[in-house]
Parts: C-alpha cells; structure tokens; sequence
C-alpha cells in the first residue's frame, strides 16, 4: 500500500494510468514479472515502473503464486521459449486471460 500511496501523491497526469499502474502492483505481487512481460508491452512495464517507482524484476517474485491461472503462461511452458513468447516471434493465444487452475 505504501507504493500505491506514494505514487498517488506524486502522480501528474492520466488518472487512468495511475489506476492501470497500480493494478498491475496489486496483480504482480500474485503472478509474478514473468506473467507481467507476457501481458504487457516493454513500454508499458516502463511506464507503470516509473508511475510506481520500482522495477518488476525486484518488486515481484519471478513466478507468483497464482501463475498458473495465466493462460498465456501455461502456453508458455509447453512451447517451452519464454523468451520468444515475450518478444512476439511466437504468438500467444489469449495472452491476457486468466483460467481457473488445473
């Protein structure tokens, strides 16, 4: 909460940025940076980092608890190069939907 707080005092600019910004701190936590990159674009992450004031790979875990409700990350792991799902060069069907855990 204190990130939110702080980023909510300091913010000029696009309210909806801020909420987006902070959804994306409150969803981190849970997912982790690796389900971040494959639902945002670099630019994105950039943006809500400076918002917040932290970086995703040192605020978030890697893999978060509930990772495995990302669609996206599931496809991940059996195409097998997250790398590559992240950058765009193999594309990722539903990239940004949650499933319920198998």
């Amino acid at each position: 909460m204190e990130i939110a707080d702080k980023a909510t005092v300091d913010f000029r600019g696009n309210f909806d940025t801020l909420e987006s910004a902070i959804g994306m701190l409150f969803i981190g936590r849970l997912v982790g940076w690796r389900i971040l990159l494959l639902i945002h674009n670099k630019r994105t992450i950039k943006t809500y980092e400076e918002v917040l004031g932290i970086n995703v790979r040192e605020e978030f875990p890697e893999v978060g608890p509930f990772a495995d409700k990302s669609l996206a990350y599931a496809a991940v792991q059996k195409l097998g190069n997250f790398w590559k799902a992240v950058s765009g060069e193999v594309p990722v069907p539903d990239r940004r939907e949650l499933a319920d855990p198998k």
